[in-house]
This record gives C-alpha cells, sequence and structure tokens, in this order.
C-alpha cells in the first residue's frame, strides 16, 4: 500500500520561504514521476512541479526561478524548495506519484496522493 506523507508547511510572510518534504511508503522515489500541486479554496487543484526518475523537471510558469523540487532517493523522499512566497502561493500542497517515468503536471495523471499540508503567506 503506498501513503505518502507530506510535512513543512506553516505561515510565514510575503517574500519568507518554506520547504515540504514528502515521505513515501510503499513506493520507490527512484522508480516513477513524482510531484508538488496545490489547491486553494475555490480553486481546482493545479499542478506545481514534478520530477521524473532521471531528475528532469518541469514548473509551473507560476513557480519557476522561486521553487525548487528533489528528490533524496536514499530517505525516499520529495522536496520542494519554496522561496520569495507571495500571498497568490497560499493553498493545500499535496505530493502525488505515478508508476510510469514520464512526468505531467496533470493532476489527473497520478494515481497516488498525500493528505496535504497548509500553506500561508500572508503581506
Amino acid at each position: 500500500q503506498v501513503q505518502l506523507v507530506e510535512s513543512g508547511g506553516g505561515s510565514v510572510q510575503a517574500g519568507g520561504f518554506l520547504r515540504l518534504s514528502c515521505l513515501a511508503s510503499g513506493y520507490t522515489t527512484s522508480s516513477g514521476c513524482m510531484g508538488w500541486f496545490r489547491q486553494a479554496p475555490g480553486k481546482e487543484r493545479e499542478g506545481v512541479a514534478a520530477i521524473d526518475s532521471d531528475g528532469r523537471k518541469l514548473y509551473a510558469d507560476s513557480v519557476k526561478g522561486r521553487f525548487t523540487i528533489s528528490k533524496d532517493n536514499a530517505k525516499n523522499t520529495l522536496n520542494l524548495q519554496m522561496n520569495s512566497l507571495d500571498p497568490e502561493d497560499t493553498a493545500m500542497y499535496y505530493c502525488a506519484a505515478r508508476n510510469t517515468r514520464v512526468c505531467s503536471l496533470s493532476p489527473a495523471a497520478y494515481s497516488y496522493w498525500g493528505q496535504g499540508t497548509q500553506v500561508t503567506s500572508s503581506s
């Protein structure tokens, strides 16, 4: 059974930073594509960043240059470093995984999901 558990969310002032982590069990982070998604109240879930089994990365235009996705395969963990946070980044952030090697920022492409961690950036 695959379990993804996020941590690291919190409240920061605009311009601040946070680092999210996602610990995977029942799933090997080196084997497929993993990603971070977010959903703000009243909005659809959207892709933020994804990384494939070879380390290639995808980013949403809104976070390019501010967010960095990475994996620590030894710890079976996915990370998201978020810098220069903006109030528009406020949302529930979810970790997700899929068994295929090719990545996508479409939520529909992912089979496994964590419970989410709240990120709030205030001005």
